[in-house]
């Protein structure tokens, strides 16, 4: 015989989670970015940190929650999810509004930033850096004259980013994944709810099981 079903299963350990991990450095480099971005005394700054924050509460609490109400955790997962595209779309403002580039997701810069598997900000802002670099040295590099042709032959010249545009789709790609992972998680939430119910019918077959256990 197996385990009989506890009352109250495990439940936190919202560390582990990866959607928690990706949300907790979103957060950061968000508070890192709105410092140096975003006018401190604008509403868009307090907005665009707590929805970072929400995002990364709203994890963990739901996490806690699901002990004794998976539908709690459903529900505060969901909020997570919400806040996390309200920034989401924050970002994608502030880069639309002043002109600036929105990388695709398969850009050769953001695949490169994918590689680095970024954990703290020092290391988002290494990357920052390192890509400055790079395309200080492409436009040195843009042109070429060959040995003995005075042409001048043009070389790929790498997009000319600047700290913010770089960082904000830094904070992008996160949320992305944050927000993909967010979605399998809520949904595999959905069918163990539909398919086990929640903390009730728990209830019924713990009691169901210690009467039948009973001589």
């Amino acid at each position: 015989m197996g385990e009989p079903e506890k009352l109250i299963p495990l439940h936190g350990g919202y560390r582990k989670l990866k959607s928690f991990q990706v949300a907790q450095l979103a957060y950061d480099v968000t508070v890192r970015f709105c410092g140096r971005y975003i006018d401190k005394r604008s509403r868009t700054n307090d907005q665009m940190v707590q929805a970072a924050r929400s995002g990364v509460q709203n994890i963990a609490e739901g996490s806690q929650a699901s002990g004794t109400s998976k539908k709690m955790e459903l529900k505060l997962t969901n909020v997570a999810r919400a806040s996390l595209e309200e920034l989401r779309l924050d970002y994608e403002d502030y880069l639309r509004q002043r002109g600036l580039t929105t990388l695709s997701p398969e850009d050769p810069v953001l695949l490169r930033f994918k590689a680095r598997r970024c954990r703290t900000t020092d290391e988002v802002r290494a990357w920052v850096e390192d890509e400055r670099a790079r395309t200080a040295r492409d436009k040195q590099g843009r042109t070429r004259t060959e040995k003995n042709d005075t042409a001048s032959v043009p070389v790929r010249e790498g997009q000319c980013l600047s700290s913010a545009e770089l960082a904000a789709n830094a904070a992008l790609s996160l949320l992305n994944l944050a927000c993909y992972l967010l979605d399998r998680q809520i949904a595999t939430l959905e069918k163990a709810f539909v398919e086990e119910g929640g903390f009730t019918e728990r209830l019924y077959r713990v009691r169901s099981a210690n009467r039948n256990r009973k001589p």
